[in-house]
């Protein structure tokens, strides 16, 4: 676990990002506003260790990842890479060749393991494709290295010459990993690498994991909206609502003590699997949908679903809150955060 007292200098260190997608309407595609995906989004993620980021379908999860991969370009804002000599890169302003050589150091692993691989190539080049276009590897020294990742991760080398289809959900999100890990990377962005797969896979794909990380010196963001999975596997989490990040915490701190509204209503729809505590805390039932992200909610984007939302103080353009401290260790962006008492998730009964 990574010690939140001193805290190293982080590896990856996003400040005011936004990624903003054009809509576009009539014959000639006027652009007639922005979906704003990323809007504002502050967050450092420290080295050797696994940060959550977690919220409902639609609120910038994947985008946020993907844009500090570079897999998209953001629209404004910084991604700082700090390398192993301590050297700090701006990502988000680097051209393709310039960032083809930071993009070995962060890697993705895909959420779908089935619509991730191509049907057509085998395991064998599915696993080496990242060697060969980055020049590292051919011929019979790519076979050796793809033959070992296919070990490390749980495979038998003897499959590669085989395709996709043959193979089970967790067995392709294994393939999955051996292709993000075979360029040897410090940083990996898992984005829902267990959401698909049935459940009795799932802790298999955890804990091989978790034994990578150590194994491998790894510093994951684990992006996931099953915030079971966020609790057993993340040292510290990060909560994401309509573009924006709402609240900061160590795992533990978070749980048992939110101080956001829209964390304690996540929270609250957490499943108990023990009967004593079943009923412990009120389920909070958030009204509306998400709002409209090319159109969001003047002042606290929140505040038309909070339901401890006072009118005049939430909703005030141009006064949306901050991210502020809170306590050793954890920040939230609420107005009110001083004054409410939220619940977290009860502890299970010794």
């Amino acid at each position: 676990m990574t010690d939140s007292v001193a805290a190293p200098e982080p590896v990856i260190e996003v400040r005011d990002l936004t990624v903003h997608f054009p809509v576009r309407k009539g014959f000639i595609g006027r652009t007639v506003g922005h979906v704003r995906a990323v809007d504002g989004v502050d967050l450092a993620i420290r080295p050797g260790e696994t940060l959550g980021l977690v919220g409902e379908s639609g609120c910038g999860k994947t985008t946020l990842g993907r844009s500090i991969a570079r897999i998209l370009k953001p629209t404004g804002g910084e991604v700082r890479y700090r390398g192993p000599d301590g050297t700090v890169t701006d990502l988000a302003t680097l051209g393709e060749r310039a960032l083809k050589p930071f993009q070995r150091q962060i890697r993705v692993v895909f959420q779908d393991p089935f619509s991730s691989l191509n049907p057509r190539m085998t395991l064998l080049q599915i696993v080496g494709e990242p060697l060969r276009a980055n020049g590292i590897a051919s011929g019979s020294e790519l076979e050796h290295r793809v033959a070992e990742m296919l070990e490390r991760v749980g495979l038998s080398p003897k499959y590669m010459n085989r395709y996709p289809h043959a193979f089970s959900g967790g067995e392709r999100q294994r393939v999955n990993i051996a292709r993000a890990l075979i360029l040897g990377p410090r940083v990996v962005i898992a984005d829902e690498p267990v959401s698909a797969l049935d459940v009795s896979v799932r802790a298999q794909i955890l804990n091989l994991l978790r034994d990578l990380q150590e194994e491998l010196k790894l510093t994951y963001l684990f992006v996931s909206h099953d915030l079971s999975v966020v609790e057993n596997i993340c040292d510290r989490v990060a909560v994401m609502y309509l573009g924006k990040i709402v609240e900061v915490a160590d795992t533990a701190e978070l749980y048992s003590s939110p101080r956001h509204p829209y964390t304690e209503a996540l929270l609250s729809a957490v499943p108990r699997p023990d009967p004593r505590l079943r009923g412990a805390g009120r389920r909070i039932r958030l009204a509306d949908d998400l709002p409209d992200p090319a159109n969001p909610p003047p002042g606290c984007y929140f505040h038309t679903r909070c339901p401890y939302a006072v009118p005049g103080v939430c909703d005030i353009d141009g006064h949306g809150p901050v991210l502020t401290g809170t306590g050793p260790q954890h920040d939230a962006a609420c107005l009110r955060t001083s004054e409410l008492d939220l619940v977290g998730v009860a502890s299970e009964p010794a």
